[in-house]
């Protein structure tokens, strides 16, 4: 016992440590030279190695590999064949800007830009109002509800050109069973020639997209419908809003970014429409449905210039460049 007190007490009486002369002095303490990061032992790995600037270079590399030979020497391809007369047997020589001129010259490619474009407006609008009525139909989770967004989502699993096929089959005069449908329930009298007229081989076309892309659309403004909270429409009825003024106040104006990036979409689809047109109505009756992409391609593959169809296509792309530029600029001001 007296041990252990004779231990303390001399463990009490030890002088403090001495702290360094420019601490006493009431200097600042050196800074301690920093760590040297040590890296594990075995990985092998050198120093630069563990930048993050080279590693996310590295990283990015495989795609930064795709995209330039799947996009950007295509690309730079294109531009140099519309600069040349380019056969698809032979030489090609250089001969800008005759490529472009020619455009001007071209009455089949001015026919089909008007009609694009007149397709691009109808087909944008009905598509818009379709996709939103079905979305906001669809929108309330209740009984069945979940049935219909499958029904109405079903069409946009069928592909392209399964689908212009199967509106083919259905049409046909000779053996389509919409004609005898018709006639039986009274409707019509007489077959309708529904591709055989301009008007009609439009109307026939505008439907069978708006079969194939009003769901896949109602599903991307359902998201952005679904995204808004709850507490803004339970904010708008506690205040006394109408259905119609909770839509036009609230629902449009916080889908907007949705309702940009589905015009985007429908928009760019619409100007390089090929499948439809091609299937469907081969461009007829009497080219007055052909498509900028269809003259892009007789161009290529029917009359073998390519160097014209490169021409046609550099011009397509910088007008769809200039096209969604001032559609993103015009959506963001409206905000």
């Amino acid at each position: 016992m007296r041990l252990s007190v004779a231990r303390a007490a001399s463990r009490d009486r030890r002088p403090p440590q001495q702290e360094p002369a420019a601490e006493r002095a009431g200097g600042v303490r050196a800074p301690r030279p920093p760590r040297r990061r040590t890296e594990p032992a075995g990985t092998g790995a050198p120093a630069w190695w563990h930048r993050r600037g080279v590693q996310g270079w590295l990283y990015a590399a495989p795609t930064a590999v795709i995209v330039g030979v799947l996009f950007l020497a295509p690309l730079v391809l294109v531009v140099w064949m519309s600069l040349n007369r380019w056969p698809l047997l032979g030489r090609p020589t250089f001969n800008a800007p005759d490529n472009y001129t020619k455009i001007t010259d071209n009455a089949l490619f001015l026919d089909a830009v008007a009609f694009t474009l007149k397709y691009t407006a109808i087909i944008t609008v009905l598509l818009l109002l379709l996709a939103l009525g079905l979305a906001l139909l669809v929108q309330e989770r209740r009984p069945g509800v979940g049935f219909f967004r499958t029904a109405f989502f079903l069409p946009g699993a069928v592909g392209f050109a399964a689908a212009a096929l199967l509106f083919y089959g259905m049409l046909n005069n000779q053996f389509g069973p919409i004609d005898p449908i018709l006639q039986t329930l009274g409707v019509i009298d007489e077959p309708i020639r529904w591709i055989g007229t301009p008007d009609m081989a439009l109307f026939s076309t505008i439907v069978l997209v708006l079969w194939r892309f009003a769901g896949f659309n109602m599903l991307i403004l359902l998201t952005g419908l679904q995204a808004i909270p709850t507490e803004v429409y339970e904010a708008a009825r506690s205040d006394g809003a109408n259905r119609w003024q909770v839509f036009t106040r609230i629902t449009l104006p916080l889908l907007r970014p949705t309702i940009a990036l589905m015009l985007i979409l429908c928009v760019t689809g619409s100007l390089l429409a090929f499948d439809q047109f091609f299937i469907f109505t081969n461009g007829g009756p009497d080219n007055s449905t052909v498509s900028m992409v269809m003259v892009i391609y007789r161009a290529a593959f029917l009359r073998f210039d390519l160097g014209g169809a490169a021409a046609l296509s550099v011009v397509l792309l910088v007008a769809l460049v200039a096209l969604n530029v001032l559609q993103m600029r015009v959506l963001r001001r409206s905000r």
